[in-house]
Protein backbone atom coordinates (compact mmCIF):
# COMPACT_ATOMS: atom_id res chain seq x y z
CA UNK A 1 0.00 0.00 0.00
CA UNK A 2 3.33 2.19 0.72
CA UNK A 3 4.95 1.85 -2.08
CA UNK A 4 1.77 1.93 -4.45
CA UNK A 5 0.70 5.49 -2.65
CA UNK A 6 4.65 6.38 -2.71
CA UNK A 7 4.91 6.11 -6.82
CA UNK A 8 1.42 7.33 -7.07
CA UNK A 9 2.30 10.94 -5.56
CA UNK A 10 5.13 10.81 -7.35
CA UNK A 11 3.61 10.36 -10.81
CA UNK A 12 1.33 13.07 -9.45
CA UNK A 13 3.26 15.40 -8.09
CA UNK A 14 5.41 16.88 -10.94
CA UNK A 15 2.48 17.94 -13.10
CA UNK A 16 0.77 19.45 -10.13
CA UNK A 17 4.29 21.89 -9.65
CA UNK A 18 3.75 23.17 -13.34
CA UNK A 19 -0.25 23.57 -12.49
CA UNK A 20 0.17 25.39 -8.96
CA UNK A 21 3.13 27.79 -10.88
CA UNK A 22 0.71 28.76 -13.85
CA UNK A 23 -2.12 29.69 -10.93
CA UNK A 24 0.23 31.33 -8.81
CA UNK A 25 1.08 33.69 -11.37
CA UNK A 26 -2.16 35.16 -11.70
CA UNK A 27 -3.19 34.44 -8.11
CA UNK A 28 -1.19 35.57 -5.48
CA UNK A 29 -1.28 32.98 -2.49
CA UNK A 30 -3.33 35.38 0.69
CA UNK A 31 -0.67 35.74 3.00
CA UNK A 32 1.71 38.36 4.35
CA UNK A 33 1.44 41.22 2.18
CA UNK A 34 -0.85 39.68 -0.13
CA UNK A 35 -3.42 38.62 2.36
CA UNK A 36 -7.06 39.82 1.93
CA UNK A 37 -10.41 38.52 2.95
CA UNK A 38 -11.29 36.82 0.07
CA UNK A 39 -9.24 34.24 1.84
CA UNK A 40 -11.97 33.24 4.18
CA UNK A 41 -10.85 32.72 7.71
CA UNK A 42 -7.88 33.80 9.34
CA UNK A 43 -6.13 32.48 12.56
CA UNK A 44 -3.07 34.20 14.21
CA UNK A 45 -0.11 33.81 12.02
CA UNK A 46 1.79 32.28 14.68
CA UNK A 47 -0.19 29.53 15.33
CA UNK A 48 -1.01 29.21 11.42
CA UNK A 49 3.01 28.57 11.01
CA UNK A 50 3.13 26.15 13.92
CA UNK A 51 -0.14 24.47 12.34
CA UNK A 52 1.05 23.98 8.95
CA UNK A 53 5.27 23.26 9.06
CA UNK A 54 5.07 20.97 12.31
CA UNK A 55 3.45 17.94 9.93
CA UNK A 56 6.41 17.99 8.47
CA UNK A 57 8.86 17.10 11.51
CA UNK A 58 6.01 14.60 12.70
CA UNK A 59 5.57 12.41 9.36
CA UNK A 60 9.58 12.42 9.24
CA UNK A 61 10.41 11.59 12.12
CA UNK A 62 7.71 8.26 12.35
CA UNK A 63 8.75 7.04 9.05
CA UNK A 64 12.56 7.12 10.31
CA UNK A 65 11.58 5.48 13.42
CA UNK A 66 9.95 2.97 11.84
CA UNK A 67 12.85 2.48 8.41
CA UNK A 68 15.29 -0.15 7.88
CA UNK A 69 17.85 1.53 9.09
CA UNK A 70 17.50 4.36 12.16
CA UNK A 71 20.74 4.45 13.41
CA UNK A 72 22.34 4.04 10.11
CA UNK A 73 24.58 7.00 10.30
CA UNK A 74 23.84 8.24 6.67
CA UNK A 75 20.56 8.46 6.82
CA UNK A 76 20.45 9.41 10.24
CA UNK A 77 22.12 12.32 8.60
CA UNK A 78 19.83 13.13 6.37
CA UNK A 79 16.87 12.70 8.81
CA UNK A 80 18.51 14.99 11.19
CA UNK A 81 18.99 17.57 8.03
CA UNK A 82 15.60 17.71 7.28
CA UNK A 83 14.40 18.21 10.91
CA UNK A 84 16.76 20.83 11.55
CA UNK A 85 15.28 22.50 8.78
CA UNK A 86 11.60 21.85 9.97
CA UNK A 87 11.72 22.35 13.63
CA UNK A 88 13.11 25.78 13.44
CA UNK A 89 10.18 26.12 10.92
CA UNK A 90 7.60 24.71 12.79
CA UNK A 91 8.60 25.93 16.77
CA UNK A 92 10.98 28.76 16.50
CA UNK A 93 10.54 31.02 13.38
CA UNK A 94 6.77 31.60 14.35
CA UNK A 95 7.75 32.60 17.92
CA UNK A 96 10.28 35.41 16.26
CA UNK A 97 7.94 37.04 14.26
CA UNK A 98 6.60 40.55 15.18
CA UNK A 99 3.27 42.02 15.15
CA UNK A 100 -0.33 40.35 15.26
CA UNK A 101 -0.72 39.22 11.39
CA UNK A 102 -2.98 36.55 10.51
CA UNK A 103 -3.17 33.66 8.02
CA UNK A 104 -6.09 32.05 6.34
CA UNK A 105 -7.29 28.66 7.76
CA UNK A 106 -7.27 27.59 3.98
CA UNK A 107 -3.41 28.96 3.50
CA UNK A 108 -2.90 26.56 6.53
CA UNK A 109 -4.59 23.87 5.51
CA UNK A 110 -3.35 23.87 2.31
CA UNK A 111 0.38 24.06 3.73
CA UNK A 112 -0.17 20.53 6.00
CA UNK A 113 -1.38 17.97 2.95
CA UNK A 114 1.91 19.79 0.99
CA UNK A 115 3.93 18.64 3.94
CA UNK A 116 2.78 15.74 4.96
CA UNK A 117 2.47 14.55 1.79
CA UNK A 118 6.03 15.78 1.04
CA UNK A 119 7.48 14.33 4.18
CA UNK A 120 5.98 11.04 3.36
CA UNK A 121 7.55 10.93 -0.16
CA UNK A 122 10.99 11.59 1.29
CA UNK A 123 10.49 9.52 4.20
CA UNK A 124 9.18 6.71 2.72
CA UNK A 125 12.19 6.82 -0.23
CA UNK A 126 14.83 7.01 1.94
CA UNK A 127 13.90 5.12 4.75
CA UNK A 128 11.74 2.48 3.78
CA UNK A 129 12.19 1.87 -0.20
CA UNK A 130 15.87 2.61 -0.59
CA UNK A 131 18.31 -0.64 -0.49
CA UNK A 132 20.03 -1.12 2.59
CA UNK A 133 23.61 -0.67 0.91
CA UNK A 134 22.31 2.41 -0.75
CA UNK A 135 24.00 4.97 1.77
CA UNK A 136 27.15 3.10 3.12
CA UNK A 137 29.47 5.87 5.29
CA UNK A 138 31.91 5.98 2.64
CA UNK A 139 28.96 8.21 1.02
CA UNK A 140 30.04 11.24 3.04
CA UNK A 141 32.91 11.35 1.51
CA UNK A 142 31.43 11.65 -1.73
CA UNK A 143 31.68 15.07 -3.80
CA UNK A 144 27.44 14.45 -4.25
CA UNK A 145 27.18 14.81 -0.38
CA UNK A 146 30.03 17.16 0.40
CA UNK A 147 28.66 20.09 -2.47
CA UNK A 148 24.96 19.37 -1.47
CA UNK A 149 25.69 19.83 2.32
CA UNK A 150 27.76 23.18 1.24
CA UNK A 151 24.57 23.88 -0.47
CA UNK A 152 22.20 22.77 2.02
CA UNK A 153 24.13 24.75 5.13
CA UNK A 154 24.95 28.02 2.81
CA UNK A 155 21.41 28.02 1.75
CA UNK A 156 19.95 27.57 5.73
CA UNK A 157 22.44 30.34 6.03
CA UNK A 158 20.58 32.81 3.76
CA UNK A 159 17.08 31.82 4.34
CA UNK A 160 17.61 32.46 8.32
CA UNK A 161 19.89 35.52 7.94
CA UNK A 162 17.25 37.04 5.35
CA UNK A 163 14.32 36.50 7.88
CA UNK A 164 16.23 38.29 10.69
CA UNK A 165 16.69 41.04 8.29
CA UNK A 166 12.98 41.49 7.43
CA UNK A 167 12.11 40.92 11.18
CA UNK A 168 14.52 44.23 12.08
CA UNK A 169 13.09 46.41 9.50
CA UNK A 170 11.17 48.56 11.80
CA UNK A 171 11.38 49.75 15.33
CA UNK A 172 9.34 49.15 17.84
CA UNK A 173 6.12 51.84 17.28
CA UNK A 174 7.40 52.11 13.35
CA UNK A 175 4.35 51.34 11.08
CA UNK A 176 6.09 52.29 7.71
CA UNK A 177 7.23 50.22 5.25
CA UNK A 178 10.51 49.13 3.83
CA UNK A 179 12.57 48.18 1.34
CA UNK A 180 14.68 45.28 2.62
CA UNK A 181 18.67 46.16 1.58
CA UNK A 182 20.99 43.94 4.10
CA UNK A 183 22.45 40.62 3.06
CA UNK A 184 21.25 38.49 -0.01
CA UNK A 185 18.40 41.41 -0.58
CA UNK A 186 21.31 43.22 -2.07
CA UNK A 187 20.83 41.01 -5.32
CA UNK A 188 17.25 39.90 -5.36
CA UNK A 189 14.17 41.10 -3.48
CA UNK A 190 13.26 37.66 -1.98
CA UNK A 191 16.56 36.57 0.09
CA UNK A 192 14.56 34.62 2.22
CA UNK A 193 12.79 32.22 -0.94
CA UNK A 194 16.06 32.39 -2.69
CA UNK A 195 17.93 30.87 0.64
CA UNK A 196 15.32 28.10 0.94
CA UNK A 197 15.85 26.97 -2.29
CA UNK A 198 19.45 26.77 -2.42
CA UNK A 199 19.38 24.78 0.76
CA UNK A 200 16.60 21.79 -0.88
CA UNK A 201 18.78 21.94 -3.60
CA UNK A 202 21.79 20.85 -1.82
CA UNK A 203 19.24 18.13 0.44
CA UNK A 204 18.54 16.92 -3.17
CA UNK A 205 22.44 16.88 -4.38
CA UNK A 206 23.83 15.28 -0.76
CA UNK A 207 20.64 12.74 -0.63
CA UNK A 208 20.36 11.73 -4.74
CA UNK A 209 16.70 11.51 -3.86
CA UNK A 210 14.30 11.78 -6.46
CA UNK A 211 11.63 12.84 -3.97
CA UNK A 212 13.60 15.32 -2.73
CA UNK A 213 14.36 15.98 -6.31
CA UNK A 214 10.27 16.87 -6.63
CA UNK A 215 10.25 18.58 -3.19
CA UNK A 216 13.06 21.33 -5.25
CA UNK A 217 10.31 21.55 -8.16
CA UNK A 218 7.82 21.90 -5.93
CA UNK A 219 9.63 24.96 -3.93
CA UNK A 220 9.99 26.58 -7.20
CA UNK A 221 6.93 26.41 -8.16
CA UNK A 222 5.79 27.92 -5.26
CA UNK A 223 8.31 30.17 -4.26
CA UNK A 224 9.19 31.77 -7.95
CA UNK A 225 5.66 33.61 -8.63
CA UNK A 226 5.28 34.66 -5.47
CA UNK A 227 8.82 36.49 -5.87
CA UNK A 228 7.97 37.53 -8.88
CA UNK A 229 4.75 39.37 -7.12
CA UNK A 230 7.11 40.83 -4.26
CA UNK A 231 9.39 42.37 -6.77
CA UNK A 232 6.60 44.38 -8.66
CA UNK A 233 4.94 44.92 -5.49
CA UNK A 234 7.77 46.87 -4.54
CA UNK A 235 8.71 48.44 -7.62
CA UNK A 236 5.04 50.03 -7.13
CA UNK A 237 5.62 51.10 -3.44
CA UNK A 238 9.01 52.16 -3.43
CA UNK A 239 9.91 53.26 -7.54
CA UNK A 240 11.70 51.16 -10.26
CA UNK A 241 14.84 53.33 -9.04
CA UNK A 242 14.87 52.13 -5.60
CA UNK A 243 14.35 48.20 -6.42
CA UNK A 244 17.05 48.76 -9.77
CA UNK A 245 18.63 45.82 -11.13
CA UNK A 246 17.97 43.62 -8.35
CA UNK A 247 15.82 40.24 -9.50
CA UNK A 248 13.23 38.50 -7.58
CA UNK A 249 14.74 35.28 -6.84
CA UNK A 250 17.92 34.22 -8.28
CA UNK A 251 20.64 36.34 -8.70
CA UNK A 252 21.58 38.21 -12.07
CA UNK A 253 19.05 35.25 -13.73
CA UNK A 254 15.26 35.76 -12.42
Amino acid sequence: MEITLYHLLMGLMPPLAAVVFIALLFIKAGYGMFRTRQWGPTLPNKAGWVLMECPAVLVMGLLWATGLRPTDTVPLLFFLLFEVHYVQRSFVFPFLMKGKSRMPLSIVLMGILFNIINGFLIGEELFHLTPPDRYPLDWLGTPAFLGGLLLFVTGMGINLHSDHVIRHLRQPGDTRHYLPERGMYRYVTSGNYFGELVEWTGFAILTQSPAAGVFVLWTFANLAPRAYAIRRHYRQEFGTEAVGRRKCLIPFIF
